[in-house]
């Protein structure tokens, strides 16, 4: 199909973006047509959309040469969403991008000069964005805190965005974990990597389909995927309060064979009871959301099922 030429394969899963879908498509074959040293595939992921999207994507490979649609059966999550597109790309190297242009695909040309130096790995790196002072404080805090405390590597303000080569590729599809963090699988993978600044612009079209409980989602698998600390922090607290209560407990009797009982009223033992009946639930969740990660993972359900893959004959 593509003779002797390398393939990149741009992969751009999409949720409810039928208003960029084709000026996505657009912009994006303006770029990579000014590389004529390789040959280009768009792989759009559609992860159930409730609106157009699927109907657009699909339009666009069937009149397209070089565009895929991959339209999953339900939504599975951008997670899933984006391995699906990483399992249907045939690229020699792979990027990956969002449907709203805030990844920016100008910078597929120098992701690519990046590669051909020899970097496996080429991912974007935010300088600065129109987020608001306490969401970009919040987002910021959390990568410097998962990154202190992962057993890995996490480059801070590196994104899912840039541009992987196929072994790297073949690496990440064959993880077989559910609970996925891109971010944190691309760093796992290891490899030689490099990276791009970039300033993430505005989205110009449609609507963010994340809210802020998407974000903390997409945290939490970040924290218990590739960190112990909130274990480690709830046996510290426990070995801590088990001390101070043994301590407190000998200069209670101390206080009652010396003084007599100094307690007179109920609201000291209500405290207690709140404070340490707070503790245990903090640290019986905590140990959920690892028991709920294992739960998921021992079932081993697929990460995505496709209901149809669409391309030009």
């Amino acid at each position: 199909m593509h003779g002797p030429k390398k393939l990149i394969s741009v992969v751009i899963p999409c949720f409810n973006e039928e208003e960029n879908i084709e000026n996505t498509y657009k912009v994006v074959k303006e770029i990579v047509s000014k590389i004529p040293k390789y040959a280009f595939e768009i792989v759009f992921v559609d992860n159930g959309s409730e609106d157009r999207s699927a109907e657009l994507m699909k339009k666009l490979a069937e009149q397209k040469e070089g565009v895929v649609a991959v339209l999953l059966s339900r939504n599975f999550g951008p997670e899933s969403s984006g391995l699906a597109g990483l399992t249907q790309a045939k690229g020699d190297a792979v990027v990956l991008m969002a449907a709203d242009l805030q990844d920016p695909p100008e910078l597929i040309p120098e992701f690519i000069e990046k590669w051909e130096e020899g970097f496996d790995m080429v991912l974007g790196q935010v300088k600065s964005t129109h987020d608001g002072k306490v969401m970009l404080a919040i987002r910021r805090g959390f990568y410097r805190f998962l990154r202190r405390t992962s057993y890995i590597d996490i480059p801070l303000n590196v994104t899912g965005f840039g541009l992987i080569d196929r072994k790297v590729n073949d690496a990440i599809v064959a993880m077989p974990e559910r609970s996925r963090f891109y971010r944190g699988l691309l760093a796992l993978a290891g490899f030689k990597q490099a990276y791009v600044q970039f300033v993430r612009p505005e989205r110009q079209f449609g609507k963010t389909s994340y809210n802020f409980m998407g974000y903390i989602k997409h945290a939490e698998k970040g924290l218990f995927s590739f960190t112990t600390v909130p274990l480690d922090t709830i046996t510290f607290l426990g070995v801590i309060l088990v001390g101070l209560s043994v301590l407190a407990i000998i200069v209670y009797l101390f206080w009652v064979f010396v003084f007599g009982n100094p307690i007179t009223g109920s609201i000291t033992l209500f405290l207690s009871i709140v404070f340490f009946g707070s503790m245990n639930l903090l640290a019986v969740s905590i140990v959920g959301k690892y028991i709920g990660i294992i739960f998921e993972e021992a079932k081993n359900r697929p990460h995505f099922i496709v209901r149809e893959v669409v391309e030009k004959e």
